[in-house]
């Protein structure tokens, strides 16, 4: 079994607090081999909806190189972004890109309902009925659908993200089941594009996705491609529930899952 954790994210993120090389040291405590930092990255100013003028590059190498320098050869360490909320301006997006450094991997994801929420993010949205929060939903997996379309990143990450806002934080019992042609839409999309999907483990808790669209994504998908990320925001979960994730993908009828090196993906069996 080979265990990484593709989403992480240190101080480098303005939600974290950890250092890459306090991360890195606990994905070798967890058993881990592989470990992947994918720090925020938008074409917006944190919280907020303005253009930023530039993102520190500087700062997200000299992290990942304090990190390789005390890891050694005792995990492999990947540089990656998760790329959120690309569709607000993706001609911006793609304009602070061009200065990364070489990257091994890119999710890309919404945080962000659409103009008409005024760019809320889902952590603040709090719908006053399942009647809205449906209504959230489906502004959310339309955003989706955008950043799909333009597609310039490896995978989709954590596609039903509005449940872990509604569920565990607001302590509702919703599911995406009545969006199954949006989602439907999305993996045919992703299909058409090269891009593969994130088995988000959130932290230990519910999935993102769960079972159903998981199984719906290999149906449809000759060659899934799929990776897996804990989502920590700091060392303390790094790692968590990835083995029972693997279990999941396996009970899903997956034979193997990848990460991903230099933006192509690296397959390892389940």
């Amino acid at each position: 079994m080979y265990l990484a954790d593709c989403h992480t994210h240190s101080r480098v993120s303005p939600d974290a607090a950890d250092s890459m090389t306090a991360m890195a040291e606990a994905a070798i405590a967890a058993g881990l081999e592989e470990l992947c930092f994918t720090d925020h990255m938008e074409p917006i100013a944190w919280a907020s909806t303005a253009l930023r003028e530039s993102y520190d590059w500087a700062a997200l190498e000299e992290e990942f190189a304090a990190a390789q320098e005390v890891a050694g050869d005792r995990i492999k360490l990947r540089l990656g972004i998760e790329l959120g909320d690309a569709c607000w301006n993706f001609a911006h997006t793609e304009k602070l890109l061009e200065s990364a450094p070489p990257l091994d991997f890119i999710i890309g994801s919404i945080h962000m309902l659409s103009e008409r929420y005024n760019g809320l993010d889902l952590f603040y949205f709090d719908p006053k009925t399942e009647e809205e929060a449906y209504a959230g939903m489906a502004d959310y997996l339309g955003q989706v659908k955008r950043i799909t379309e333009w597609g310039r990143f490896d995978v989709l990450g954590h596609l039903t993200l509005p449940l872990r806002y509604f569920n565990e934080r607001r302590g509702w019992n919703l599911t995406m089941d009545r969006f199954g042609g949006e989602i439907t839409d999305i993996f045919a999309t992703l299909n058409r594009q090269g891009i593969g999907i994130e088995l988000n483990t959130n932290r230990g808790n519910t999935p993102l996705p769960d079972e159903k669209w998981l199984r719906l994504y290999k149906e449809m998908t000759a060659e899934p491609i799929i990776t897996l990320g804990t989502d920590a925001h700091s060392a303390k979960f790094v790692g968590c529930a990835i083995r029972e994730r693997q279990a999941l993908l396996r009970s899903c009828g997956y034979a193997r899952f990848c990460t991903f090196e230099k933006r192509r993906p690296v397959w390892h069996d389940l």
